[in-house]
């Protein structure tokens, strides 16, 4: 028995030992982090972020989960990493998660993004169609979603139809956010026209008054009663 004791007694005593390095070791690397972000500017820390979000092997494997999930006509959403994306998730009043949108074309197999964006990431301002990877991409963005919308196969035809004339006059993006233009659109007024467009229904979702201006908001799209939530993934 006492040999048991003390056998016991040293495997307690390697045990806390061991649980006191990796408790240091812990707070070390903790520490040599902060002090990386601390002597970063502003701007740096963002890139560092997009950096880490985009090694992560946890978000590439959630991203192409949702890839699979997609369908035509599904609304894609992300809240942007920047400055700018933090300023325009505030024009929704009901939920500020979600800075940008776009609609899902299946195409080859394969998901694509039309939508319109204006920026460092679109110069052109052009309508764009991207992979959903590239929507997705977890380094400028940190985190992203799926709704899906009440549409009768019928509907879905107009739609696709509508979207592909948007795409084919190469609009540019509105940075009036203007309702009344057709020339110029912004993400949220692409999905807005070509569904409400195709629904034939003016009232198919609600718009936000704020201050004298009338606009679709984001969440004034997958909020609706027409919608409801697939997935939303947070980036790690």
């Amino acid at each position: 028995m006492p040999g048991n004791s003390r056998t016991i007694w040293k495997v307690m005593r390697w045990t806390a030992l061991a649980i006191v390095i990796v408790a240091v070791v812990a707070v070390l690397s903790y520490r040599r982090i902060i002090a990386y972000y601390a002597h970063l500017r502003p701007d740096e820390r963002v890139i560092a972020a997009g950096v880490q979000r985009a090694r992560n092997a946890a978000n590439q494997h959630a991203i192409d989960s949702v890839v699979h999930l997609l369908h035509n006509g599904d609304m894609v959403m992300r809240t942007g990493a920047d400055a700018t994306s933090y300023m325009l998730c505030q024009m929704n009043l009901r939920n500020k998660t979600y800075s940008h949108c776009g609609l899902v074309v299946i195409e080859d197999g394969y998901p694509y993004v039309y939508h319109c964006i204006g920026g460092e990431d679109n110069p052109g301002e052009r309508m764009r169609r991207d992979s959903a990877r590239v929507f997705f991409n977890p380094h400028s963005n940190m985190g992203i979603g799926v709704a899906r919308f009440d549409l009768t196969p019928k509907v879905m035809d107009s739609v696709l139809l509508l979207l592909h004339d948007y795409h084919r006059r190469g609009v540019l993006f509105d940075m009036d956010f203007d309702l009344q233009t057709d020339d110029k659109i912004y993400c949220a007024e692409l999905l807005y026209k070509v569904i409400q467009g195709a629904a034939h229904d003016a009232h198919y979702f609600r718009l936000t008054h704020f201050f004298g201006r009338t606009y679709v908001g984001v969440d004034d799209l997958y909020e609706s009663s027409h919608a409801k939530r697939v997935c939303e993934i947070r980036y790690k």
